[in-house]
């Protein structure tokens, strides 16, 4: 009896525990719940102007949505290592092209660097799925990883690289017949074969091209989208260059141990700004051929004048040629700007050679008249010579050039003067002939002449180098 009771007691207070630790959970539970919808009241209220939009909460697709998406693409049931259509035709890939900017263009290196939106366009029927809005869907960099993408690369391309800023510019979308668009940001830095053989009147042809690496043409058939459409371009603007032309087109290409593959090709033409290169290499070119010609007008006797002057020129076109040179890159042929730089340089210093002539003929002929006596008996060549180097004209009776008249001819005496013109002589009608001179007696002619170099000079320089620079514009301009 005792032993029942017992028995009945201890039951009783067991389900009394029970029924204590129950209600202690089921109150802290309900605690939680009343301090989380409190919360969420509260940020509601901050969002929502104090009500819970109970509507908003269930449209959450990423609450809501009852499978991922590699399930919803079935990414796990296909091997996206292999092409789509694999041992079937090729697989058509379009490609669309928007230039984004041409950010640098490089004469030294032969390149160009371009920013461009690459977009590609195929079908994958592997991942088309089911929707009832018939709505693509938009995903980043972490799917592409996990399909196949068509493996396009750049011909001839140096550097290039994926912007990442804030994350990778991919944009992959899927629509649910299984059409895909997939679009990248790139930077890339390709070469640009360029012929500087009118530099800088000259006209670049540069192409970026476009290629499938792995795929030939028996499993993957690149093509332009939209045609000519295909290529568009935003308001770009170079400092040396013009754009005359933006266009696509496409070919083949051929390798000996993979065979043919499909290639694209982007083409622009630039156009050299020749503004620049007046104002820092022509026209200070042009003043210094001008500046050596102003010294066939200053005197003979100027001797540290017309030398100066004639080798400031000289120093002057070689700084100029030097600074052309070194921002060019080191060709094996003749560029334009070379044939007027050095042309420019050869007749500054031909001025400076010009001026030793004249010296020195101006020395041999009062030389001459010092052997003949001429000279007074108180003259110092040797005193005259110091100060600038050369005779003065003013201690010395130089020859004058002599002039002809009607019915006269140049006769020269032993001498070396010439006799005046018989003014009996009568005039006599018709041509009169003469004897024409020998190259020796034209050099005498000078050797006792000598200003007569200058006075030439002042002529032939002017027109010969007028004449350069009509021949040169109109050969490349």
């Amino acid at each position: 009896m005792n032993l029942d009771l017992l028995t009945t007691r201890s039951l009783c207070l067991a389900l009394a525990l029970a029924s204590l630790v129950v209600l202690v959970s089921g109150g802290r539970k309900s605690g939680r719940r009343r301090h989380k919808d409190l919360y969420l009241g509260e940020n509601s209220k901050n969002k929502y102007g104090g009500r819970i939009n109970y509507k908003l909460k269930k449209q959450d697709s990423t609450k809501t949505l009852l499978i991922k998406t590699e399930q919803l693409l079935r990414i796990e049931e296909h091997d996206f290592a292999i092409r789509p259509g694999f041992a079937g035709s090729a697989i058509p890939v379009g490609i669309d092209v928007q230039v984004e900017s041409i950010d640098s263009i490089s004469e030294v290196n032969m390149d160009f660097t371009m920013t461009l939106y690459l977009r590609h366009y195929w079908k994958d029927e592997r991942l088309a799925f089911p929707s009832h809005s018939n709505l693509s869907r938009t995903f980043d960099a972490r799917l592409v990883k996990k399909i196949w993408v068509p493996d396009v690369f750049f011909v001839h391309s140096k550097r290039s690289f994926i912007h990442d800023t804030t994350m990778e510019n991919i944009m992959l979308r899927v629509y649910p017949d299984g059409n895909i668009l997939y679009s990248v940001r790139i930077t890339v830095t390709a070469l640009c074969s360029m012929d500087f053989s009118s530099f800088p009147l000259d006209t670049q042809n540069c192409s970026l091209e476009l290629e499938s690496y792995a795929y030939n043409e028996n499993d993957l058939m690149l093509y332009w989208k939209n045609g000519n459409d295909s290529l568009r371009t935003d308001e770009i603007v170079l400092s040396q260059f013009f754009i005359e032309e933006f266009h696509p087109s496409s070919g083949l290409a051929f390798y000996s141990s993979t065979g043919w593959y499909n290639r694209l090709y982007i083409h622009f033409i630039l156009r050299r700004h020749i503004f620049f290169f007046m104002l820092q290499t022509y026209f200070p070119t042009m003043l210094m051929v001008v500046l050596s010609c102003v010294s066939f007008w200053i005197d003979r006797r100027a001797v540290p004048a017309r030398v100066s002057l004639g080798i400031t020129t000289v120093l002057t076109m070689s700084t100029i040629i030097t600074g052309v040179s070194s921002s060019m890159p080191q060709v094996s042929y003749v560029k334009a700007v070379d044939i007027y730089m050095w042309t420019s340089f050869l007749f500054v210093f031909l001025s400076v050679i010009e001026y030793a002539a004249v010296n020195y003929c101006t020395t041999v002929e009062e030389m001459r008249k010092l052997r003949k006596g001429k000279l007074p008996t108180s003259y110092n060549a040797s005193q005259a010579m110091a100060f600038d180097g050369c005779f003065h004209d003013n201690d010395i009776e130089l020859t004058q050039f002599p002039r002809l008249t009607r019915g006269s001819t140049l006769i020269s005496d032993p001498s070396g003067g010439t006799p005046p013109p018989n003014p009996d002589a009568p005039l006599t009608e018709g041509t009169r002939l003469r004897r024409q001179r020998s190259v020796r007696e034209n050099v005498d002619l000078l050797l006792s002449n000598s200003y007569m170099i200058d006075s030439y000079s002042r002529m032939a320089f002017p027109l010969s180098y007028l004449l350069f620079n009509i021949i040169y514009w109109s050969m490349y301009s």
